[in-house]
């Protein structure tokens, strides 16, 4: 049996999340294994702390670079979570055994653009674990994985006195602009939320997350307007932590809440990993895709029956058709004890 194996994922945080139970499992059915991971340097913080893993290796710079560093390494076995012309690259010049995971780029294409839907009923994760069946090795029931170093547990007093208690983390963000709720509809959301709620994000979600806080900020209203608020139900306490916290960070935040909102990204799958209830909302992508919350309580949020959707297994910057119904007619329909 192969004792020394290499896994490939390059991107993106989501995604790496989504490998971990490979990981996992080749460490823990392997006699002896050694496991080594092959990302990109960004994504260094998402598996640093995994001790499922024996090295990671960066591809930093030219490939040919990484190539010539991984075959010092003699691996028995390339277990290829990307499959791109990178990775198949990489593969062809390390001539070791390898698999590669089945991208369903056929069926994707087929439902995006046919509306012609052949996609299997098959969790991404567990298309990633059939390329360890050469191996013999079999899925576990632990979920997913997400570590996070001690240096990034947030302290208490690093939340605002409102947000030390029972809190909602809402991730605002999203890679594409048709992956995200638009800022009204943020803001319903958090009305409808109505729980003191940390609002999660990178640099760029911090103005979103600023107008956010503003709107339910009674301290910059008059008495009249705050009173008009009650009225309304408005009575969101908001944390706007955009930009303030890095990812392991955030994750920590995570972990600390009762629920957890989500557009479909990365978040939602570290949400999944910390096993936290989670409110998953799709727009123009469709958890058939095959990356919806894994082995975690969920509840999904989206406008079925839309005959443009999905339009992208992506997303783009903005609605192609210009009314963006599949983020403007989510009803929230839930209730948080």
């Amino acid at each position: 049996m192969p004792k020394k194996i290499l896994v490939i994922r390059f991107s993106s945080i989501g995604d790496i999340v989504l490998t971990t139970p490979v990981v996992r499992v080749l460490k823990a059915q392997l006699d002896d294994a050694e496991v080594h991971y092959c990302t990109k340097k960004q994504f260094a913080g998402i598996l640093e702390a995994n001790p499922y893993i024996d090295r990671l290796h960066f591809l930093e710079g030219k490939l040919d670079d990484l190539v010539a560093r991984l075959k010092k390494e003699n691996f028995d076995f390339v277990v290829d979570l990307h499959n791109n012309l990178r990775t198949r690259l990489i593969k062809s010049k390390l001539k070791k055994p390898s698999r590669a995971f089945p991208k369903l780029n056929w069926e994707k294409w087929l439902i995006v653009n046919l509306k012609i839907d052949k996609l299997p009923n098959v969790h991404i994760v567990d298309r990633y674990m059939e390329t360890l069946e050469p191996l013999g090795i079999k899925k576990d029931a632990l979920g997913l994985d997400y570590f996070i170093p001690e240096k990034d547990e947030i302290e208490e007093d690093w939340l605002p006195e409102t947000h030390r208690g029972d809190i909602v983390a809402f991730g605002i963000g999203g890679q594409h602009g048709t992956k995200k709720l638009p800022l009204d509809r943020m803001i319903e959301l958090c009305d409808k939320i109505n729980k003191p709620i940390v609002l999660l994000g990178g640099k760029e979600d911090e103005e979103n997350g600023r107008k956010i806080e503003e709107f339910f900020d009674r301290a910059s209203e008059s008495e009249d307007m705050a009173d008009s608020l009650d009225k309304l139900g408005k009575k969101a306490l908001i944390y706007n932590a955009c930009g303030k916290y890095n990812l392991n960070q955030s994750a920590s935040i995570i972990k600390r809440a009762s629920y957890v909102f989500s557009h479909d990204t990365g978040l939602m799958h570290i949400a999944a990993a910390l096993n936290k209830n989670v409110f998953s909302i799709w727009g123009n992508t469709i958890p058939e895709f095959g990356m919806y919350p894994y082995q975690t309580k969920f509840t999904i949020l989206e406008k079925k029956g839309l005959k443009c959707r999905p339009c992208s297994k992506i997303g783009y910057d903005k609605c192609p058709k210009g009314h963006f119904k599949c983020m403007n007619e989510i009803i929230f329909d839930f209730w948080l004890p």
